[in-house]
C-alpha cells in the first residue's frame, strides 16, 4: 500500500486512510497500542457524510500520563490537524495511559 499525503486523504481508499491515521498518531505519540476503526459506512447518507469519514481511535500511550482527557484528545487532534477539516468529519477518541489500560478488565495483555 502506498502512503498517501494529507492532500490525497479524501481520494484515498479506506485502507489508505486508516494507514494514514495510524502513521500520524504513531509518529506523534509513539503508542504501545493503537487501533483505528472506520465507522463511515454506519453514517452513509447523513448530512456530514460527504465532508469526510467517521473514525474511532483507541490509543494507549505514555504521552498521556498526567494529562486530562481534553489534553489527551488535543494531542490526537494535533497529530491529524491537516485532515480534520478536509477528510475527517467525526473522530471518537479513547485515550489511555499504559497503566489505565492494564487495569481495564478486558484489556489484552499483548501489544498490537
Amino acid at each position: 500500500m502506498t502512503a498517501v499525503s494529507a492532500e490525497q486523504f479524501m481520494t484515498a481508499t479506506p485502507a489508505e486512510r486508516i494507514a494514514f491515521i495510524e502513521a500520524r498518531i504513531g509518529a506523534a505519540l509513539e503508542p504501545m497500542r493503537l487501533a483505528v476503526r472506520d465507522d463511515s459506512a454506519q453514517h452513509a447518507g447523513h448530512a456530514g457524510a460527504a465532508a469526510g469519514g467517521h473514525y474511532t481511535v483507541t490509543v494507549v500511550a505514555a504521552a498521556f500520563g498526567g494529562k486530562a482527557r481534553i489534553a489527551r484528545h488535543r494531542l490526537v487532534y494535533d497529530a491529524l490537524a491537516d485532515v480534520m477539516q478536509r477528510g475527517i468529519h467525526a473522530l471518537a477518541i479513547m485515550a489511555y495511559t499504559p497503566e489505565e489500560f492494564a487495569e481495564m478488565p478486558d484489556a489484552p495483555s499483548s501489544k498490537s
